[in-house]
């Protein structure tokens, strides 16, 4: 008997010492997909003060470490927290707060949901987002004749689903001093007959957009957190945030100091003297965790609209190449403010012209820095000889899969066959630079990741149209749209020693998937089973 309980204590002194490691949270019985170099996967997670302590096997983590908190996480997956490197917050706040009009089938259907906005809303100013003329059977931009009828006296401002148009009626034209003869460097005011038709283009834009009331900062940070909430549900855990003006920049720092703001952000400053100015006073900024250590520029606009800048004319407008939206000086003299204040540019291009001038002036930043990481947005529309450019001088491609499956209606009419040979070509571009940056660009496209996976890899639409996929030879492994949706996209905001892969000593943010990955060729919904931020559960079903 003594024998016994000699043997008993000898074992529960052995537990004690093999659990000789405290942690706050222990996550077991799972798929852990560390994204890591070697890819490795494997069964549990130790956490302390919101940092990995180790990821290994479900026995020698469970056998070391006792926990305040352990999750049994069924055997579901887990990746690292996904990132969105391209989305506009506050944009996606100025739509929840207008008309929505993204989906809308006819300009019947956008006229009655400007009405019924208009008739519970008291803004002085009727502002809307999302109509895309492309699914009302027609090609061509409309015009204000109608909405002139319907609101003859208060300015109405609809902006199409790219953010490039804007269809505003002839009281919104007045109240910005708008005429047949206004003109705009890098924008277009439509006129036909002598009369303008409320189409404006790109520049052509800022002069209705100086003059709206904006919505409060308290109606602007209510948004935010209810896109905060959608983000998580999905197991986005930061955002690259593609431009804010200098006020927004004081609105999440509002949202930071009031404990508000759980995701990551990543914010690009637009260029102004007011936020050249907070660099120059600031420097590279990091509040929590709000991060600001780049510029958004614009090269030119979108193809939707025929605004991307092309290097021959549109195939269904032979007289038109689009439009450059920042003269070349401006663009120099940005990239060398750049250069100075060691911030990264991120310059919007869609066109292959657009491309081409981005790739040769980011030449200058490689000379100075090889780790430049200076970024082309979108780069949607690259002329196949560009495409070594990108690894020649080291610039990193950031893509939105989704466009190429929304734009494929069309995208041949507006290139012509030729072109679509460098178009939405997301495997070539890897190709040269062995690394991507993904993003959706909502509110133009939905937030959800797993329509960016299934865009990325099957190049389907969730409808699982086409059914052969659009440009198939363009799609990438599942491992690398992963890989730029965490480890590849945390590198381009300089964030990849802290956060992007889950391994020893990185931030602990996670998703535990609600479903399995998909690889096949339907499409399957998948949301967040469970959020994780920095070791703080900050979604779960539960």
């Amino acid at each position: 008997m003594r024998h016994i309980f000699l043997i008993l204590f000898s074992l529960i002194l052995l537990t004690a010492c093999m659990k000789s490691k405290s942690a706050d949270l222990v996550i077991h019985n799972a798929q852990i997909h560390t994204m890591d170099n070697g890819n490795k996967v494997y069964q549990a997670m130790a956490i302390k003060d919101g940092k990995i302590l180790e990821v290994g096997p479900e026995r020698q983590i469970l056998n070391k470490y006792s926990a305040e908190e352990t999750i049994d996480a069924a055997g579901k997956e887990v990746y690292p927290g996904f990132i969105d490197a391209h989305g506009h917050l506050m944009s996606y706040a100025k739509m929840l707060l207008s008309v929505n009009l993204f989906g809308c089938k006819s300009m019947d259907q956008l006229l009655v949901l400007t009405e019924k906005y208009a008739d519970k809303s008291n803004r002085k100013v009727i502002t809307g987002y999302g109509w895309d003329q492309t699914l009302w059977g027609d090609t061509e931009l409309p015009n204000n004749e109608r909405l002139n009828e319907l609101f003859p006296t208060t300015p109405v401002c609809l902006y199409r689903v790219d953010g490039h148009t804007l269809l505003a009626n002839d009281a919104a034209l007045k109240m910005a001093n708008i005429t047949p003869e206004s003109s705009f460097y890098g924008g277009m005011v439509k006129v036909i007959n002598g009369k303008c038709t409320g189409i404006l283009i790109d520049n052509a834009m800022e002069a209705v957009n100086k003059v709206i009331p904006p919505f409060s900062q308290k109606e602007r940070m209510e948004a935010v957190l209810e896109i905060q909430n959608e983000l998580l549900q999905y197991g986005i855990t930061s955002v690259h945030e593609a431009g804010i003006s200098n006020e927004e920049i004081a609105l999440f720092k509002k949202m930071v100091d009031d404990k508000q703001l759980e995701i990551e952000v990543y914010a690009m400053l637009m260029d102004s003297p007011e936020n050249r100015k907070f660099v120059e006073k600031n420097g590279k900024v990091h509040w929590g965790n709000f991060y600001i250590r780049s510029f958004k520029m614009f090269a030119d606009g979108a193809l939707g609209s025929r605004g991307a800048l092309l290097k021959a004319p549109y195939a269904d407008e032979h007289n038109h190449i689009g439009v450059q939206t920042t003269r070349m000086e401006d663009m120099l003299n940005l990239a060398d403010f750049c250069l100075k204040h060691d911030y990264q540019l991120n310059t919007h291009a869609i066109g292959d012209s657009a491309n081409a001038i981005l790739l040769n002036l980011y030449k200058k930043a490689y000379e100075v820095n090889k780790d430049h990481r200076w970024r082309i947005e979108h780069a949607q529309v690259v002329d196949p000889k560009d495409f070594s450019l990108f690894a020649q001088y080291g610039v990193f491609p950031s893509v939105q899969p989704t466009h190429a499956v929304s734009d494929q209606r069309w995208a041949e009419v507006r290139l012509g066959k030729e072109r679509m040979a460098g178009a939405y070509a997301y495997q070539s571009i890897l190709n040269q630079t062995g690394i991507l940056a993904l993003g959706t660009d909502f509110p133009v496209e939905r937030v959800n990741p797993f329509l960016t996976i299934f865009a990325a890899t099957q190049r389907k639409n969730a409808d699982n149209f086409p059914t052969n996929g659009f440009l198939a030879k363009e799609a990438i492994s599942l491992d690398d749209c992963l890989r730029g949706m965490t480890i590849w996209a945390a590198f381009a905001a300089f964030r990849e020693n802290e956060t992007g892969s889950l391994e020893k000593g990185k931030e602990a943010t996670f998703v535990v998937l609600d479903r399995p990955m998909n690889e096949g060729p339907t499409f399957i919904e998948n949301f967040a089973n469970r959020t994780v931020i920095k070791g703080k559960t900050v979604y779960s079903v539960e």
